[in-house]
């Protein structure tokens, strides 16, 4: 029987980490990510350690055109689909205003368009198979608006709400979805992101093993949220919606600002 997962931004960090825990539980991988030479690595990698079959679909996925490109690489490459992961997704620092708009939008982009594309793809096919399983990482930042992230944490708004409803939707069709939402992790994000030097990334993240085992095992269990820390749940779920909407503001501020 079939057991492959399609996982997106799997050259590194947290896609990676999944990546390699789905093979260590013997499932098959469609890889893919920009870097098509850390994706042959990790390739090479994964059916060495533990006897899977791994496919490398190297493009950018954000670009125009790029999810629908990447459904016809995998059916072109006659792969079905059990197990869907969209974690691929960026971020950037900086006042919305100041920052250039044309990367706003492939923020845009890639955290939503593409995630919402391959969903509807994927998740129809898994539907017609009888079942399957989507996981889509999100963040903590989903919970709360971000000043010097707007769009950021706009998009993992959207991830949260987005994921629970298609649950919803599909659950009882044999489909579940699960939103991986953590605190900080440990991973090119940060760099990338424009985040160092900021309140937030002054303590360590979590590490992206942990995050990943974490999430792929309440995807398992068709949880509908997970976070990465009991402590961190209740700050999402209890503390913060309690407290005035400008103080909430005023604490991300602070933890974004440099």
């Amino acid at each position: 029987m079939s057991n492959t997962a399609l996982i997106t931004g799997a050259s590194s960090g947290i896609g990676k980490e999944l990546a390699r825990y789905h093979a260590s539980l013997g499932g098959d991988v469609i890889l893919t990510a920009r870097r098509e030479d850390a994706l042959t690595t990790l390739k090479a990698e994964l059916e060495a350690a533990h006897g899977i079959k791994a496919c490398v679909i190297a493009l950018d996925l954000g670009a125009e055109g790029g999810a629908e490109a990447l459904i016809k690489a995998v059916a072109d490459a006659g792969l079905q689909v059990d197990i869907l992961i969209n974690n691929a997704g960026f971020g950037g620092h900086g006042l919305h205003i100041d920052r250039d708009l044309a990367a706003e939008h492939a923020m845009i982009d890639l955290n939503v368009k593409a995630l919402v594309t391959l969903t509807h793809a994927f998740g129809a096919q898994m539907v017609a198979q009888g079942g399957g399983k989507i996981l889509n990482v999100g963040s903590g930042a989903g919970f709360i608006p971000g000043p010097y992230q707007a769009i950021y944490y706009a998009t993992k708004a959207f991830v949260n709400s987005f994921s629970q409803a298609i649950d919803q939707e599909l659950r009882a069709k044999g489909v579940t979805s699960t939103v991986l939402a953590p605190g900080l992790v440990e991973t090119e994000f940060v760099a990338s992101a424009d985040l160092e030097g900021t309140a937030m990334t002054k303590n360590k993240g979590a590490s992206a093993v942990d995050v990943a085992k974490i999430g792929y095992d309440a995807m398992l269990k068709g949880e509908l949220i997970k976070t990465n820390q009991a402590s961190f749940s209740f700050l999402l779920n209890w503390v913060l919606p309690l407290l005035p909407r400008r103080t909430v503001l005023k604490i991300v501020d602070s933890q974004q600002s440099k």
